[in-house]
C-alpha cells in the first residue's frame, strides 16, 4: 500500500456503514445529511479504492457482496471504535455496543460466568459478545480479544492491565475408591508411588510444588497417568478414580461439598489461585469493557476477593 492510498484507508467507511445500516443511498443521505449523488460517489470512489465491489445495486434495493459483508463486519466495528473514542474525549456516558470478544478457561466460565454473561446481554443489548472458553493460553493483543480472564498462582511480568476478580485456594484431591485401592499419601514425596492427573497448560505439568506449614518448600516428580488441557476432564477423571489431581477450589466446589473427593496434605499450606480480567490499558478503556469488567466485580462472591 502506497503513503496516499494509507492515508485515504478509512474514507467512504463511515458513508458505507450508513448506507448497508439505512438499507438504501437515500436513507443514508437523509442520515448524514448529504445528497444521494455525493453517497453514490462515495461508494463508488471505495469500491475503486479495495478494488471489489462491495454492494450489489438495484433500482429497488441493495445488497452486500459476500466481499462487502467480510468489510462491512470489520467496518462496523471501526465506527464504534472511533464513536467510542470521541466519547472518551467528550466525557460522554454513551451506551456500550459493538463487539466484545472475552476468553476465559472453560471451568472458571462454567462455575461464575454464566450469571454474568446473562446480566450483560440483559442490560446492555447493544453489544454482540464473542466468547472464546477454552483452557489454552491465549495472546489478548495478537488474538484480538477486548478482555482475558486468567487464573493462576503467579501472573507473570506484562504491560497489560490486571485487576483481581476472584481468588480460590488450590487442593490436591483423590477419590475415596482411588485411596482405598491405592493407599493414602500422607506426604508430597509419596506421589510418586501414585498416579497423577495432570495439567498440561502448565510449564511443568509434572512437577508439584508444596510449601508446610514451618515454610519449608518442595517439588515431587510425579508420574502422569492422564496428561490434559482441561481442568473439567481432570475432575471427571479423578472422580471416577484414575487417579491424584491438583484443582482450584472453583472447579470442584460442589464436589467437595458433597464431599465426593477426598483433600489430601492438610498440614501443608493451599496455594491461592487468583482470577484476573486483563485487558490492554485502563486509560482508554472502551464503555463495553469496563461495565463486562463492572459487572463481573459485582457478581463475584465478595468473601473470596
Amino acid at each position: 500500500m502506497t503513503h496516499n492510498e494509507d492515508s485515504k484507508i478509512f474514507d467512504g467507511m463511515v458513508i458505507f456503514t450508513q448506507v448497508v445500516e439505512c438499507g438504501s443511498f437515500s436513507g443514508a443521505a437523509i442520515t448524514t445529511g448529504h445528497s444521494n449523488s455525493f453517497i453514490s460517489k462515495t461508494i463508488n470512489k471505495l469500491e475503486a479504492r479495495v478494488g471489489v465491489r462491495l454492494l450489489n445495486r438495484t433500482t429497488r434495493s441493495i445488497s452486500l457482496t459476500p466481499e462487502g459483508q467480510v468489510y462491512y463486519e470489520q467496518c462496523q466495528q471501526l465506527v464504534l471504535d472511533a464513536q467510542d473514542a470521541m466519547a472518551l474525549l467528550t466525557q460522554s456516558n454513551i451506551e456500550p455496543k459493538g463487539v466484545l470478544k472475552v476468553s476465559c478457561p472453560t471451568s472458571f466460565s462454567e462455575s461464575h460466568l454464566q450469571d454474568v454473561v446473562s446480566d450483560f446481554m440483559h442490560q446492555y443489548p447493544a453489544v454482540n459478545l464473542v466468547l472464546d472458553l477454552n483452557d489454552r493460553h491465549v495472546d489478548l493483543i495478537q488474538d484480538g480479544f477486548d478482555l482475558v480472564i486468567r487464573a493462576t498462582t503467579k501472573l507473570a511480568e506484562s504491560s497489560l492491565v490486571c485487576r483481581k476478580i476472584y481468588s480460590c485456594k488450590g487442593y490436591t484431591v483423590a477419590s475415596h475408591d482411588y485411596l482405598q485401592r491405592y493407599g493414602t499419601p500422607s506426604s508430597p514425596e509419596q506421589l510418586v508411588n501414585h498416579q497423577c492427573i495432570c495439567y498440561s497448560n502448565l510449564k511443568q505439568p509434572t512437577k508439584w510444588g508444596y510449601e508446610n506449614n514451618q515454610g519449608k518448600t518442595s517439588q515431587v516428580e510425579v508420574t502422569s497417568k492422564l496428561l490434559c488441557n482441561s481442568a473439567s476432564m481432570e475432575l471427571a477423571m479423578v472422580l471416577a478414580g484414575h487417579g491424584i489431581c491438583r484443582l482450584p477450589e472453583f472447579v470442584m466446589e460442589k464436589v467437595l461439598k458433597n464431599k465426593q473427593l477426598t483433600v489430601l496434605f492438610n498440614d501443608y499450606i493451599a496455594p491461592t489461585i487468583d482470577v484476573y480480567a486483563i485487558y490492554p490499558s485502563r486509560k482508554y478503556l472502551s464503555p463495553k469493557v469496563r461495565c463486562f469488567i463492572d459487572l463481573l466485580v459485582a457478581k463475584m462472591p465478595k468473601a473470596s476477593l
